[in-house]
C-alpha cells in the first residue's frame, strides 16, 4: 500500500495540473508558451535524473532513497502550492521532478525485494499497475474538482499530509535493501539534463520571439554542445549512466525513437485538449477532467488485454494497430474547429486514442529491452523511461510553436479551436512518423524471453 500510494502520487502530479492550467495562467500571469514549462520542468527533471536516481538506490539503499525522494517531492509540492510568480512555480516543479526521479526507481525495486517471485510478486505488480493506470484519470478529475471547489493550489498542498504519512509508514514497515559499490556519474546527469533543458527552452522561446532571436539560437546551440559533452563524458566514464554500446541494436534504437515520437504527439493531446475543453467549449475544470474518461477507460481495458492480444496476433501487429488508431484519433481531433462540439468532435477521437495508447506502450517497452544482457537490464529500463519523459518535453515544446504559429492569434473560443486543430495535425504527423519507424525497425524477432520484463511492463503501465 505504501509503494502503491507513493507511485500513484507521482503519476497524479503529472496530470493534476492540466485541468487547472487556465486558472494557474490567470493567477500567476503565465504566457501561453510559458505555461508549457509547468509540465516541461517536471518531465525534464524527472527524465534527466532518472538514471542517476536508480544508481543512487543501488549505492545508498532503496529504502533510504525512497524516503529522500518522498521528502523532496512533498516539500516541493508545498512550495508549488505557495507560488506567487511563474519563475517560482517552474523552479519548484523542476525540484519536484527531481524528487520523482529519486523516488520512482525505488518503488519498483522495493516490490521485487519485499515480495517473493511468483504469485505473491505478480499480485503486488498487478496492484502496482492498476494504481499507476488510474493515476492519469484521477489526476485530471481531482485537479479539476479542487480547482473548481477550492483552488488549484490545493492539488499540491494535499501532498503534504500524504507524503508525511508515507514517510512514517516507510520507516516502520519497509526494510533497507542491500547496497552495492559504485560511482555517481554526476557530470553525465548534469550535461544531459541541462542540454535537454536548453533545447526545449530554445524551441519554446521560438514560439514567442521567433527562430531568429539570439536567445532562441543561443539556447539551441548550448543544448547541442551540452549533449555532445554528455556523449564525450559517457565514453570516458568508468561507470556511465548510459552505456553507449547499448545503442548499437537497431530494434532497441527504433523502440526508443518511436517512443519519443509517440510521447511527443500524445503530450500535446493531453495538454492542449484540457485547455480546448475549457477555453472553446466552456467546460469547468471539473467537467474538463471528467471529459477525459472516454480516453482513459478504454486505455485501461486495452492495456489489460495486451497479453491476450499479443499471444493471438503478435507484438508487432498489436503495436502497429495501436499506433494507427492513435494517428486516426489525432487526425480526427484536428477538425474540431468545424465541430465545436464535445459529443460530435471529441468523444470519438478520444475512444480511438484510448484504445490505441493501451496497445502501444507495452510492446514498445518489450522492444526497448530486447536482447539486453542482465547487467545492462537496469540501464535499458531506464532508457525506456528517459525516452518517455524527454519525448513528452520535446514534443510539447514543438507543439507550443505550432499552437502559437497558427493564423491570426485570436484566442476567443473559435481561435482556440482553430489553433488546437493545427496543433493536433502536427501531433498526428509525429505519431505517423512513429508508426513508420516502428514498421521499419521493430520486428520482435530477437526477443528471447518476456518473463523477465514483467516488472518493467508493470511500471510502464503508468506511462500514458
Amino acid at each position: 500500500a505504501i509503494i502503491m500510494a507513493s507511485y500513484l502520487m507521482l503519476v497524479i502530479d503529472i496530470s493534476i495540473v492540466l485541468t487547472g492550467l487556465p486558472r494557474i495562467q490567470a493567477a500567476l500571469g503565465f504566457t501561453p508558451a510559458g505555461l508549457s514549462w509547468i509540465q516541461n520542468a517536471y518531465t525534464l527533471a524527472f527524465g534527466g535524473f532518472l538514471l542517476l536516481g536508480a544508481r543512487a538506490g543501488d549505492i545508498l539503499g532503496r529504502r533510504r532513497m525512497f524516503i529522500v525522494g518522498l521528502a523532496i517531492f512533498t516539500l516541493a509540492s508545498l512550495a508549488i502550492g505557495a507560488a506567487t510568480t511563474p519563475v517560482w512555480m517552474i523552479a519548484f516543479r523542476a525540484v519536484q521532478g527531481f524528487g520523482a526521479a529519486v523516488l520512482a526507481p525505488s518503488t519498483l525495486a522495493l516490490i521485487t525485494t519485499h515480495f517473493e517471485e511468483g504469485h505473491e510478486r505478480n499480485r503486488a505488480l498487478a496492484w502496482y499497475a492498476a494504481a499507476a493506470g488510474i493515476g492519469a484519470t484521477l489526476g485530471l478529475v481531482l485537479g479539476g474538482l479542487l480547482a473548481d471547489l477550492i483552488s488549484w493550489r490545493a492539488g499540491f498542498f494535499i501532498n503534504l499530509p500524504i507524503g508525511a504519512l508515507l514517510i512514517a509508514g516507510t520507516l516502520r514497515n519497509i526494510r533497507e535493501t542491500e547496497r552495492h559499490s559504485g560511482r555517481f556519474d554526476l557530470a553525465g546527469a548534469l550535461t544531459s539534463t541541462l542540454g535537454m533543458c536548453a533545447l526545449v527552452f530554445g524551441i519554446v522561446e521560438a514560439a514567442e520571439a521567433g527562430w531568429a532571436s539570439p536567445l532562441t539560437q543561443g539556447s539551441l546551440m548550448a543544448g547541442v554542445i551540452l549533449l555532445a559533452v554528455f556523449v564525450w563524458v559517457e565514453r570516458h566514464a568508468n561507470q556511465p549512466l548510459l552505456p553507449l554500446g547499448m545503442l548499437a541494436n537497431a530494434q532497441r534504437n527504433g523502440a526508443y525513437g518511436a517512443r519519443l515520437l509517440f510521447l511527443s504527439g500524445m503530450a500535446g493531446f493531453w495538454f492542449f485538449t484540457a485547455q480546448y475543453l475549457q477555453g472553446a467549449l466552456g467546460f469547468s475544470p471539473m467537467q474538463a477532467g471528467l471529459a477525459f474518461i472516454p480516453v482513459t477507460v478504454p486505455q485501461f481495458f486495452a492495456s489489460v488485454s495486451v497479453p491476450r492480444a499479443t499471444r493471438r496476433f503478435g507484438q508487432r501487429r498489436v503495436l502497429l494497430t495501436g499506433l494507427t488508431l492513435c494517428v486516426l484519433g489525432l487526425a480526427w481531433l484536428s477538425v474540431t474547429e468545424a465541430q465545436m462540439s464535445y459529443l460530435g468532435g471529441v468523444v470519438g477521437p478520444m475512444l480511438l486514442l484510448g484504445l490505441g495508447q493501451g496497445w502501444v506502450l507495452a510492446p514498445l517497452t518489450v522492444a526497448g529491452v530486447a536482447s539486453v544482457e542482465n547487467h545492462n537490464a537496469g540501464a535499458a529500463s531506464g532508457l525506456v523511461n528517459v525516452a518517455h519523459q524527454l519525448g513528452a518535453s520535446l514534443g510539447l515544446a514543438v507543439l507550443v510553436v505550432a499552437y502559437a504559429g497558427g493564423p491570426a492569434p485570436v484566442f476567443d473560443a473559435a481561435g482556440i479551436a482553430r489553433h488546437t486543430g493545427i496543433t493536433m495535425e502536427v501531433a498526428a504527423v509525429l505519431l505517423f512518423v512513429a508508426l513508420i519507424v516502428s514498421a521499419r525497425f521493430i520486428r520482435f524477432d530477437t526477443i528471447q524471453s518476456q518473463d523477465r520484463l514483467t516488472p518493467q511492463l508493470a511500471q510502464d503501465s503508468s506511462a500514458g
